[in-house]
């Protein structure tokens, strides 16, 4: 059992552990953001800049407030629910398979935009000078829980679609499965933009999300209901 402090909150729960863990990490980093990001913010592997330690640690680190705070907020609002549904094993480790998950694929991505730009997957630095635009491949690391939640918000679609959720920019209710939807296709089309200024990982995004979709979809093969 799962004790609840006054407000609420299970402190012994996955999700309430992970953010412990996260808001640390953040303070951690204001405080020695040098060294931490050196060993966890995530770099492409042909960096000279990346470390092993990168592929789990960046899913801990935050590039600001309202980023820990917006993921924070998604994984509590629906990891919650989740957690109570699967129990704390198996959500910790579709927690950790999404996050990987959008790893995979924005890392892949990058890896696409650099062969199609140099024909390498591991360019010289040379090579990279040609192109200046995708330069930042190399120099800018990938940080955030985002892809992990991007997977919760995909799994609470699939489990509660007609759960009705009230938006602050929204003044009437819509359901999970259309908003999470929308949301999906939003970061589908903002990816493939490839917008200048544009330092979301969108691809991770859609990573988490399509790894949780099929965890779920293997999961609830045997289930015909719906919560």
């Amino acid at each position: 059992m799962y004790r609840s402090s006054s407000s609420g909150i299970d402190t012994r729960s996955v999700v309430f552990s992970l953010i412990a863990i996260n808001v640390v990490f953040f303070a951690l980093s204001s405080w020695q953001g040098n060294f931490m990001y050196s060993w966890l913010a995530l770099f492409y592997p042909a960096s000279p800049l990346y470390k092993p330690t990168q592929l789990i640690g960046h899913l801990f680190m935050h590039a600001n407030f309202m980023h820990i705070f917006s993921n924070m907020f998604a994984l509590f609002m629906f990891g919650t629910v989740l957690e109570r549904v699967w129990g704390p094993q198996r959500f910790l480790f579709f927690y950790f398979v999404t996050g990987l998950g959008a790893v995979a694929l924005h890392l892949g991505v990058q890896a696409w935009i650099l062969y199609n730009f140099t024909g390498s997957f591991a360019p010289s630095i040379e090579q990279l000078s040609e192109f200046p635009q995708i330069a930042n491949t190399y120099i800018i690391p990938t940080v955030g829980a985002s892809g992990a939640v991007f997977g919760i918000l995909a799994a609470f679609g699939l489990l509660f679609p007609n759960t009705e959720m009230m938006l602050i920019f929204l003044p009437v209710p819509i359901k999970a499965k259309y908003f999470i939807s929308l949301y999906i296709f939003w970061e589908l089309y903002r990816g493939m933009s490839m917008a200048d200024g544009d330092n979301v990982a969108h691809f991770a995004h859609l990573g988490g999300a399509l790894f949780g979709f099929i965890l779920v979809k293997l999961w609830n093969r045997n289930r015909d209901f719906l919560y």
